[in-house]
């Protein structure tokens, strides 16, 4: 018989998805679900965005652009000037969702075997993307106890190799919430300079910011052109993960320049998505005032409830829509099957993502769970309280 490849057989399985067979088989049984294992907002998705694709007069379907349509570079740009990010449509490629953009970037800047430095824990799909890549990642731990803040800047210097070729962020983070400083940022800038590094910013979150804080892009740390990369995405913005598009964005011509290659190579985004994409930006800031008020109340109610449980240690977010929670656990990813499989209040039970899969070292938060606060609050007191019903039985 064949074999799959070595590479197919090391890519991670998702811990927000593997637990999905089981839900799907406690939804049959009749059991009520909340779902807090995945970053799908319940906000309504802005009308204009989705009357763009109505009103679309288009009789063939056609390829877009390799990069995206220059309308909708040139629309970006301008949405990265009103937030003081200045770059040029030609900085830009449009990708398929974040995802690609980041597979664009490995693919343009690293080879087999070289190595990206990622503060832990950290998008479960890096994993996988940098198996798929051929890359190896390095982590350096941040910890629940100071909130997931960056890691001393000399525990980076201390894993820097010359294998090393990036060091990669999420900001505001997913799993953690957590929204760096400038200073942490420039912080970063200046190591990735000193070391002729590139420094890879995931910023899909970039409007999710709370508590008056606000988001600080690599774009503009000054000095940082040649260095800086982005990964943006309409996805959580505008409430349109189906949409699928994103975007890669840089100064550095040679990145910019072999991305497209990579994109030529998949020919091109999809054009009916960026049509509504295009659209959306268009959306008011009314929309955002109001996202980001429901998300803050959300944020206070979790956070509130889990704090109330005894055993429970809780991160306070200052961003995105995510949150890490310790457990009196030993093994989360065997608690949420059994919280599908073996309990309910009343009828109901709660879906969530073990940890372990967001960080890359070994036996690191096997009792952390991460929960996406994408519910609204009625909701997420019933989901905490389901939690703290099960930790009262639950035996490891």
């Amino acid at each position: 018989m064949p074999k799959i490849s070595n590479k197919g057989l090391s890519m991670p399985q998702s811990p927000i998805r593997k637990l999905v067979p089981f839900a799907e088989k406690a939804a049959k049984a009749g059991k009520s679900i909340y779902y807090l294992n995945i970053g799908q907002p319940d906000i309504k998705t802005p009308t204009i965005a989705m009357q763009a694709v109505k009103d679309a007069d288009i009789e063939v379907l056609s390829y877009s652009r390799s990069e995206g349509s220059e309308q909708y570079r040139t629309k970006i740009a301008n949405y990265y000037k009103n937030n003081d990010i200045h770059v040029k449509h030609d900085d830009i490629i449009v990708t398929t969702g974040g995802s690609e953009a980041l597979l664009f970037a490995f693919g343009s800047i690293m080879d087999v075997d070289d190595e990206v430095i990622i503060p832990e824990p950290f998008y479960a799909n890096y994993n996988g993307f940098s198996t798929a890549s051929g890359v190896k990642v390095v982590p350096v731990i941040s910890k629940i106890e100071d909130n997931f803040a960056l890691p001393p800047i000399e525990e980076f210097e201390k894993l820097i190799t010359p294998k090393t070729k990036a060091i990669l962020i999420c900001n505001p983070g997913n799993p953690t919430g957590y929204l760096y400083s400038k200073e942490e940022i420039e912080k970063l800038a200046a190591i990735v300079k000193k070391h002729d590094l590139f420094l890879i910013a995931d910023e899909v979150y970039r409007e999710f910011a709370y508590d008056g804080a606000t988001h600080y892009s690599i774009l503009q740390v000054d000095g940082l052109d040649d260095n800086a990369i982005v990964i943006d995405s309409v996805s959580k913005r505008y409430s349109m993960c189906g949409a699928r598009i994103g975007c890669l964005v840089s100064k550095n011509k040679d990145v910019i320049a072999t991305g497209l290659k990579f994109a030529q190579a998949r020919l091109s985004p999809p054009t009916l998505a960026q049509i509504a994409s295009e659209a959306a930006l268009e959306t008011p800031q009314s929309y955002f005032d109001d996202v980001i008020e429901e998300y803050v109340e959300r944020r206070n109610v979790l956070i509130e409830e889990l704090n109330k449980i005894e055993g429970v240690q809780v991160a306070n977010p200052k961003g995105a829509f995510y949150c890490i929670a310790q457990l009196p656990v030993k093994n989360s990813d065997v608690f949420a099957q059994w919280l599908l499989e073996d309990f309910d209040v009343d009828g109901e039970t709660v879906m969530v993502a073990p940890a372990a899969g967001f960080y890359s070292t070994p036996g690191v938060g096997l009792n952390q769970i991460r929960i996406a606060y994408v519910l609204n609050t009625e909701s997420l007191k019933k989901a905490v309280n389901i939690l703290k019903e099960a930790l009262k039985v639950y035996k490891d």
